[in-house]
């Protein structure tokens, strides 16, 4: 797969009066309230053409899709704070890809450190999804540089004539295409569901430990058959898990409007980190052929009560 040369964070922080410094602000306060390493990190970047801060009124930005804000757990009263805003800060970041993400991580640092000070909601906006303090507080790495993938990204599902169909949201974040399933039965929802969490962060890990060494590649190869296991669903959630199960599912590359994709909505990742439509995604199939794969691998790893249900 290509290796973006750079990707992007962008967050928006809705204010209801302008800041007279948004960068003075900014500094002062990821200062006092962002940790090292992460602080030193951010405070750097902040000062550097990677970072740029970007206040204008509300109205000089396009309006933010309250329908999706809605749908990722927006609530009423956070939507009314939006509309009620008279100034958006746009705080952006770019970063080469590969550990750490730095163009996420200090943007997301800076706005929810500016967001503090003035009481205002922060939004992501790559999801899009309007992070609450709490929930963007947490998400940030801790000392060892540790974070839960599932705080930086959503598993959306669709019901289609043959089963649902899932996609992950924020694979892109580190320039890789999204993952995705088609035809998973109801009864699967839950399970698969996990399934695709532990496989997106085994899927970060072998694509962050391929860039971590000398010069950039330009592009990376993953292995076509992949194992994804209890631990590593544990580790997309922060936490252990001292069973070793795993089972081994292949990832199919696809580009729109070639065989083997489906072309419905939003079955898209991004591998500039904007989100946008059009660009590969990786599809998530069984290893082996055969009926009831799903199924058996959701029993396989689960037990057979936990995996059909």
């Amino acid at each position: 797969m290509p290796v973006p040369e750079t990707l992007y964070a962008t967050y928006a922080v809705a204010l209801t009066a302008p800041i007279p410094d948004p960068g003075e602000l900014a500094h002062d306060e990821i200062a006092a309230r962002t940790r090292p390493p992460l602080r030193d990190l951010a405070l750097g970047m902040l000062g550097s053409p990677m970072v740029t801060l970007d206040q204008r009124p509300a109205a000089e930005f396009p309006p933010l899709p309250a329908d999706l804000l809605a749908a990722y757990g927006a609530s009423p009263a956070a939507l009314a704070a939006l509309d009620a805003a008279s100034h958006i800060l746009a705080v952006r970041a770019a970063y080469r890809p590969g550990h750490p993400p730095a163009h996420e991580w200090a943007a997301r640092a800076i706005a929810g450190a500016v967001a503090a000070a003035r009481t205002a909601p922060v939004i992501d906006v790559f999801t899009p999804q309007i992070l609450a303090h709490d929930h963007l507080t947490r998400s940030l790495p801790g000392p060892d540089g540790a974070v839960r993938l599932t705080d930086w990204m959503l598993l959306p599902h669709t019901s289609g004539p043959h089963g649902f169909w899932f996609t992950t949201k924020g694979l892109a974040r580190f320039g890789l295409p999204e993952l995705q399933t088609e035809n998973v039965p109801p009864a699967l929802v839950v399970p698969w569901g996990r399934l695709l969490n532990g496989l997106a962060r085994r899927v970060l890990d072998l694509w962050q430990d391929r860039l971590r060494t000398g010069e950039q590649p330009l592009v990376v190869d993953l292995p076509e058959t992949v194992s994804v296991g209890l631990g590593d669903i544990a580790a997309a959630q922060g936490t252990d898990e001292p069973l070793r199960r795993e089972v081994t599912v292949r990832l199919r590359l696809d580009r729109p409007g070639e065989p083997g994709t489906t072309g419905e909505p939003g079955s898209s990742g991004s591998s500039d980190s904007s989100g946008s439509s059009g660009e590969a995604v990786l599809t998530v199939l069984p290893a082996d052929d055969g009926p009831d794969r799903l199924e058996s691998l959701c029993a396989a790893l689960f037990g057979a009560q936990d995996g059909h249900r």
